[in-house]
């Protein structure tokens, strides 16, 4: 396959290690496991295709793949360059349909909707998965993303919490894995460029006018003017007290 040439195995092969890395610290797959992938149409859900169809071909656990574009009904977001990528890494692609765009902005006109539009398409994701067969879900969430949401946690809420590599979901019954949490925002620009993803833009009005660019924008100037916080902000977490990024006995070991 030609994406998986020698020529691009370099990059590539870098995606792959922080991948497994990840995968085996928290032990995210295991023998039999179907996964969907939540594919947006950024830059961040299709390295993570990339990586999990490249994992996919050497892990010892061997696993399935699926991939689903939850479509939330906006005009002109054409997902064909998408499906024609899936083809070729040899991974289903579904779309689910959904009107979540205008309920959110028309029917609702909410004043802050990215909660409300997160809480729909997770709710449509899972649906799909489950109807598929998936007893696991991967979302591209990656190293800025962690370090932003601890931030926004302990600026917005008074707390100190993140998300977790690992979340049993009991209300769909599906266990989400985010295996990209240990590559850099700034490495996967760099993929994907290498590769000419088909990244589409976000075609949802509120795009880039979030809390959580505003962190982006904050963590960027931390790292400027005190060298390494960005780094020093990431191991704060994964070596720090909350439970669900203890690593496994076996990573502890590796160590």
């Amino acid at each position: 396959m030609e994406k998986f040439g020698k020529e691009q195995d370099m990059k590539l092969q870098q995606l792959l290690s922080y991948t497994r890395k990840a995968v085996d610290d928290y032990q995210m797959i295991q023998p039999g496991d179907k996964i969907a992938i939540g594919i947006s149409g950024g830059k961040d859900s299709l390295a993570l295709l990339y990586a999990l169809a490249g994992l996919r071909r050497f892990y010892p656990n061997p696993f399935e793949l699926c991939a689903i574009t939850v479509d939330l009904g906006f005009e002109g977001f054409d997902l064909s360059e998408i499906r024609a990528l899936c083809e070729e890494l040899q991974v289903p692609y579904y779309v689910q349909k959904t009107e979540i765009g205008e309920v959110v902005f028309q029917v609702r006109e909410e004043s802050n909707p990215c909660s409300l539009c997160a809480k729909l398409r997770k709710g449509a994701f899972n649906d799909k998965a489950k109807e598929l067969g998936c007893n696991k879900s991967a979302y591209a969430h990656h190293k800025d993303d962690v370090i932003e949401t601890m931030l926004m946690s302990l600026l917005y809420e008074g707390r100190y919490n993140c998300f977790s590599p690992v979340t049993y979901l009991d209300r769909s019954d599906i266990t989400l894995i985010r295996p990209l949490i240990y590559v850099e925002e700034a490495d996967i620009i760099g993929f994907q460029h290498k590769y000419n993803l088909p990244v589409k833009k976000n075609p949802c009005p509120a795009d880039g006018l979030t809390k959580r660019a505003d962190t982006k924008d904050l963590v960027k100037r931390l790292n400027e003017e005190y060298k390494g916080s960005k780094e020093r902000l990431f191991h704060a977490i994964t070596d720090g007290t909350l439970p669900a990024w203890r690593k496994s006995e076996t990573a502890s070991k590796r160590k």
